[in-house]
Parts: C-alpha cells; structure tokens; sequence
C-alpha cells in the first residue's frame, strides 16, 4: 500500500511546466534538445532547465529529465556531460533508456537517481534484477501489464528498494515501447531517437493473401489505439503499491496539461486521503464511488484530448475495444446537432455552452472538418454562426478545444503559503522570520527600531505592509506580530525586510540544490582490443525444421530457432502456420532465441492462460539468445551462454560493453546503425559483435492481436484459423507488411521490403562483425536455402580475397548508408 503516491506530469516547455504544478503535479518531466523521446517538442535548454527546477524546488516539487533515446557512437561524451551539468542545475531524477549510459552515469556521477525509461521493454521481476544492476531506484513499467503483474511488481520491486512507476493517462503505442522500428524503417525518423513521425496512426487495409479483397475492419486506422485512462484505477494502483503515476503529453498544451493533471490530483487526494483514514485497509475488495471520476471531471478529461479511453491492458482489455480504428486524433467531446444550415451560416443546438474561439469538428457524410467558432448569436433552438463549410441538418458536431479552458501563465503562481513572525522593539533591530511548509525558516534583520517622531507605528500598519509578496513565491499563510508601543518607523524599511526575508528563504530552500559539485569523472579502465579474426560465422533464424535443415545443408554454421516456434505445431513457413513441417527435428545444437515479450506467468498473462514457458529451453552451459535485459540477467543466473539480441538496441560501445559486463557474450547490432557506427563500436570494444543482414526486418512486436480487427475471436490461439493464412497490412502506397500472429496471441509486424547488405561484407567484417545473421522468417525452404548459400558465398569471398557478392533487387539497405535522424 502507498500513501506517498507521485503524480508526474509532463512538460514540453515552461509554460507546461507551471500549468503542471499549479494543477497540482508531485514532479515533472521534460526533455533537453537532445536526447529525449520528444523531440518534437519545445524542451528546455541548461538555463531553462536550471530555472525550472528552482520554480519546482522552491514549492516542493520534483523535475525528471528525460535522457531516454539511445546514443550513437561519438555522443557519448555529450550525453554524459548533458547529464551531468543538468544534475548540476538541480535535477532530481533522469530517465534512461540506454543501457550502456545508464551505466556509465552510475559509474561516474553514481548520486545521479537513475529511472528505467518505459523503453528498456521491463515486464518481468526479472526486469527489476537488471534495473538494479544498473543502479536505477525506478522502473517504469511497460504499459501492457495486468494488475495482477503490477501487484507483484510492486512487491518485488519493495524488496530491492526500487520505485515502481506506470503510464496511468495518455496516449498509447500499439508496439511494446522502445521496440519499434516502423517509423525508422519506413521514412528514416526514428522512434528511438524521439522522432518517431507516428506512422501507426496512418490508414491500413488487413490483407488475406488467400482472398482477392481486403478483409472488413471497424475503420482503417488498423495501427491506433484508444488513449489509455486510469484515473478510476487509482485506488487499485495505490493499494498494490505504485510509487508514481505518469501523465504523457510532453507534446500538448498547457491547457492539456493543467485539465488532465487537475483531475488526476482531485481524484488522487480523494484516494489518499481515503487509505490514510485506514478504511482501504479494513475492506480491500469494496472501493467507494467517490473515489472514481465525477462524470464532469471524465468530461474534462474528454475535452482535453481523447482518442476514446481505454484502461487497455491492466484490466484486460486487448481486444478491439481498446483501438480506436475509426480515427487516430482528437474526438473531443460531443456537443450536439445542426439543427439548421443558410447561407454562409450554420445553426447548432448545443448540449453545452458555447464560446468564441471554441474549436468544433463537424462530422458530416463527406468527412470531418475543424472550425473556429467566431460571431455567435443566439437563435431559437440553439446558436448561430458563420461557417463556409457545407454540412447538412443533424450533422454531429464535437468540441475538440475549449476557449475557455485556456490556460493563462502567472509565473510566480502557485504561492507557497508560508507563516510569519515579525518582532519590532525599541532599541532592537527588528526581524521578520519566515518559515515555508518544508520547515525551512530563515530570519531577516533591519535597522533598529526608535522611538516615534509624530505618528506612532500601529499593528494593522505592520501586518498591511509585509503582506504584499508581490513578485516573489511566496504568499503569507499568517503572521504573528510583537510590536512595542511607540515605535517609529518608515514602511519602505519594512518592504526591506519583507524583500530581504524573501530572498533568503528562496536561498534556504534552493541551498541543497545549489551547493550541488561536479567531480571528475573517474577514468575507464583500458578496453584491450580484441584481435581482429579471418573468420565469421553464418547463421540462420528459422522459425520450422525444415528451413533450419536446409540452411544447414547450404552451410550454415549456426541456427537459431526461436522459443515461440519450437514447439511441434508451431512451425511458421513464410509467416504462416504449418503442421506440415513440424515432425521433422531441428538440427542439434541450434540456439534457442526467446522472445521479445516475456511476462511472468500470473493471472491476467497471456502466458498463464495459454501456459507457454520458454523458459524450459534455457539450459545451463548451453547457448541462447535472448530479448531483453531481464532475460540477460535470468539466464546467466540459470548459467547459460548467453548472446544478445538486438531488441536490446545496441547503438554505441558504451551498451556493447556493459552487456558484456552482465555477462553477455556476442551482442548483435542494432538495424539503425550506420556502416561508420559499426566500425565505431568495432574498434572500441572487445565485444564479439553480430548482425542481421538479410531477410525480413520487424517493424514492431503488440500485445494487441492485429487479426482481431476482422472481429472477435476465442482466444484459443493454438488453434485459431486465421493463423493459417498469410496476412499483411497494405498501406497508402502499396506496400505490402506481413503480420504473423504467435503462439501467445501477440503480433510481429515486418517490413515490406527484406534487408540485404550482404553486398558490403568485406566492409561488415573489417568493422569488426563476427557473425551475420540470415532471417528465414517470411521464406519458404527454397528461399531460405538460396539465402544461406549467398550468405556464405559473401563470407567466403570476403575472407578469401575482399570481393563482394552483388545486391539482390528489390531489396533495402536498411540504415547502412542513411542513417536515422
């Protein structure tokens, strides 16, 4: 149980920033220039970021700088400086998604807090091992947990003295976060870089390749997710023992931020306030009404930004009821008909209020369109305005923004209401003691008080005079006043005091902050250099028996046969289901890969219900290549050989060696790197490096089964037909994007066109890449075989004399050349 339950709230600026914590946020996230998630977003500068965190120390709040993008080999020494002179500023807490600089800000500046970004994919206790090893005190979980998970997350993570904090309001990814590379793939803005150009929300057609005809789906946006709204979640999150609540939005208005966090905070204090009072504690399972959302606080939820809401995966909820395929933006709310139509003008009869400058979508037979309302008149039956539209009688019409919930910027707002005591005796200096909520209490000192001349000093005078606050933080909660009769003084000394006394308290609260150093960093110890080799491995990933056969016989030096294929029945061939394959073995000694997603098996998983373990392949001494941290840290705990996948994104040699350091040994490459990156790393670690180069490309990884979209199923996905057929997402160009559906009910998106850089493999080898990996995922045994033997072709030629093979046509080089921005 928590009654010390953070609200954090985002800010893409300044003015962000002071809407959050006058609408009540415990702390605030925002993102420098570089290296954030949000690029897109104003964001701060040093000097920007050093004055929001005074705004927020001095009233009691907290500021979390978001650092949560991988980092590309030469930015090392930025990132880190950028770490370090912001926690120079005062910043409470950074928020991380590399892994290799997560461990070097704990290696060097180790009083920095460290928080695991949403983005290193945590959704497992074991998750919370790796966490630790990093020297993190918070994990941000992945969105797609069951509160059952949650539950025990919190309390695992209790036992390790780590925070746990989730999303509770905001919009949703359709891919597990940090694991999606669609919009890096398709136009070059990589999400994890913060540039992700959002093409989820984009229109797609889900294609059976059995039939001529686009299958039918609710609407096209086929990729979008509903918003995600706990707010009546929060006293299920605060008894199961959630340290923070996270709004996103750091690309929103003010007028988003202050409306959503505003609620939050209303609903919040009715929940804390509740299981203080020791009720939450006498009766778990009945939670009063009043502790959810008012229909008026959902309203302004609503108006804010809505997508439609969704409690999404905490309460179970992965089915069609949590996309929003009919549209990928703002709905808002509704606000009534047209009730008539003229000339230029237009007649609404609405259910609430409106104002100028409201900002209404129509919703006619011929699309939706957003217009600012300006010259209303009142009419029978409603309002009239102007509008050179076309819309017809009872047309919908939807408020997307409010010109009344406009947010209005006092810099100084809000006040920290501090207590007084002013002292004013003859033949004394007089003083005015403050003393701020936090118990911080400084004393300021004047002249000394004389006798009176003409007009004696009197109390209401005193009490008139040092109230007035002005420009400064503070505003008085109550004074006490001892004042000598007699006394004679000029108001403009105690505007000095009161200004003096100010100042110093504003000094007093910041002082722990301020007195804040940087020491140098420790040095690294030397890296030896690891001998270049003449050799590389092949190696295969073949999701059946037959195609892993069959690359052995073209030569294939290693197969990897992912967990989630394994088992007999479960054979993929080009994408699709097959049992056809199935009773053939797979050759000895291929690796286990486990997947990307690896939850606990509690109620509410996927894993529970459909009991999938792969966790039963794993062997120790025996090699296996895993998907995310926990299952580094799981795995050589269980002491097998472990190599890393890229869903780990290695980008720089800073990851490279800290994966090497929690046991990993190869790591394969993140597909975002360039040829020069690649060489980088190569020539800066000591690492065995490996990398995909040909075959199919996954765009992203969701627990939301994309095959629903033609309707609802049983859940049965063992058995379920669509399974058997090939399918793909079709989009605006034409491309075609193969969807395969696993064994748990979660889909893989691939790329429409297959990676091939085996044209560069002199190149691949002299940066330093030992091994490379065909990806037989979406071919059949003939392509697979005819893959592998170019493959070893291009080693071979490559060792052998430093030729190339050629590029096939029809094919990408991925980022080889490009590079992401």
């Amino acid at each position: 149980m928590n009654n010390t339950l953070e609200l954090l709230a985002p800010a893409g600026n300044m003015v962000c920033l002071h809407a959050a914590i006058r609408a009540g946020a415990d702390a605030v996230y925002l993102g420098a220039d570089r290296f954030n998630a949000r690029r897109g977003a104003d964001n701060f500068t040093l000097e920007s970021i050093a004055e929001a965190c005074d705004y927020a120390h001095v009233r009691g709040r907290r500021i979390y700088l978001t650092v949560n993008t991988v980092i590309l080999p030469g930015e090392r020494e930025a990132a880190l400086e950028l770490v370090r002179q912001a926690y120079r500023r005062g910043v409470d807490g950074f928020i991380m998604q590399d892994v290799g600089l997560a461990a070097e800000v704990h290696r060097t500046l180790p009083e920095a807090e460290i928080h695991i970004s949403t983005q290193m994919n945590t959704h497992n206790v074991a998750g919370l091992d790796a966490a630790v090893s990093l020297g993190a005190s918070r994990v941000t979980l992945a969105r797609e947990m069951a509160l059952s998970e949650v539950v025990n997350i919190c309390a695992e993570a209790a036992a390790r003295n780590l925070e746990v904090e989730i999303f509770a309001h905001g919009a949703l990814c359709v891919c597990y976060s940090g694991q999606c590379l669609m919009s890096s793939m398709i136009g070059g803005r990589s999400a994890n870089r913060g540039m992700c150009a959002q093409a989820c929300r984009l229109p797609y057609e889900l294609h059976n390749r059995a039939v001529r005809k686009d299958l039918p789906s609710p609407g096209e946006h086929l990729l979008s997710p509903k918003d995600l709204c706990l707010v009546n979640r929060l006293p299920e999150l605060a008894l199961c023992g959630v340290s923070s609540l996270k709004i996103e939005g750091r690309m929103k208005s003010p007028e988003y931020v202050s409306a959503v966090v505003g609620v939050y905070r209303a609903v919040l204090d009715r929940v804390l306030a509740w299981v203080e009072s020791g009720q939450a504690a006498s009766d778990d399972d009945v939670i009063p009404g009043e502790l959810r959302a008012t229909p008026e606080e959902m309203r302004v939820l609503e108006e804010a930004f809505s997508r439609g809401f969704t409690e999404g995966y905490l309460m179970g909820e992965d089915d069609n009821e949590m996309m929003s395929y009919g549209r990928p933006n703002n709905r808002g709310v509704f606000i009534g008909r047209v009730s008539s139509v003229g000339d230029g003008w237009v007649a609404v009869d609405p259910e609430e209020t409106l104002h100028e400058g409201d900002v209404l979508e129509f919703w006619t037979n011929r699309g939706h369109f957003a217009h600012t309302v300006s010259g209303i008149e009142a009419v029978r039956g409603g309002v009239r305005f102007a509008l050179d539209r076309r819309v017809g009688k009872g047309d919908r019409v939807f408020r997307v923004r409010s010109a009344e919930a406009q947010f209005v910027d006092v810099p100084f707002e809000p006040k920290v209401a501090v207590s007084g005591s002013a002292v004013i005796q003859l033949g004394q200096p007089i003083s005015l003691t403050l003393t701020a909520p936090s118990g911080a209490s400084v004393c300021a000192q004047g002249p000394v008080a004389e006798p009176a001349r003409t007009k004696a000093l009197l109390e209401e005078d005193v009490r008139d005079h040092i109230d007035r606050f002005g420009n400064t933080p503070f505003a008085l909660q109550n004074l006490e006043i001892q004042l000598d009769e007699g006394v004679g003084m000029g108001f403009s000394q105690i505007h000095k005091l009161r200004a003096a006394a100010a100042e110093q308290l504003e000094e007093a609260l910041l002082a722990d902050y301020r007195a804040r150093t940087l020491h140098r960093a420790p040095a690294k110890p030397p890296v030896p250099r690891r001998p270049r080799r003449n050799s590389c491995q092949v190696a295969v990933w073949a999701t059946n028996a037959a195609c892993a056969r069959a690359a052995k016989r073209a030569g294939a030096d290693a197969i990897y046969v992912p967990a989630l294929n394994y088992k007999r029945g479960e054979s993929l061939v080009a994408g699709q289901i097959s049992g056809t394959v199935a009773q053939t073995g797979y050759p000895k000694q291929a690796i286990i890969a486990l997947p990307v997603v690896d939850h606990d098996p509690l109620p509410g998983t996927r894993e529970e219900r459909l009991g999938f373990d792969a966790w039963k392949y794993v062997k120790a001494d025996k090699p296996v290549f895993v998907e995310n941290l926990s299952q580094l840290v799981r795995a050589r705990e269980m002491g097998a050989q472990v190599e890393v996948g890229p869903h780990v994104p290695v980008s720089n040699p800073l990851s490279a060696m800290a994966l090497a350091q929690m046991g990993a040994e190869r790591v394969w490459l993140s597909p975002e790197l360039t040829l020069g990156q690649i060489q980088q790393i190569g020539d800066e670690t000591d690492v065995e490096l490996g990398l995909f180069v040909s075959g199919a490309t996954e765009l992203m990884v969701t627990e939301h089964c994309m095959l629903m979209s033609q309707g609802p199923c049983n859940r049965d996905c063992s058995v379920c037909p669509r399974r058997k057929s090939p399918h793909y997402l079709k989009d605006r160009k034409g491309y075609e994007m193969p969807v395969v559906t696993d064994c748990t009910g979660r889909s893989h998106l691939y790329n429409a066109v297959p990676l091939d850089i085996l044209h560069v493999a002199p190149d691949l080898i002299a940066a330093g890449v030992g091994a490379f990996m065909v990806d037989a995922t979406m071919m059949n045994v003939e392509e697979t075989t005819k893959a592998t033997a170019r493959a070893v072709r291009a080693r071979d030629i490559a060792l052998k004399s430093g030729n190339a093979v050629g590029k096939t046509s029809d094919t990408t080089s991925g980022h080889l050349f490009r590079g992401i921005s």
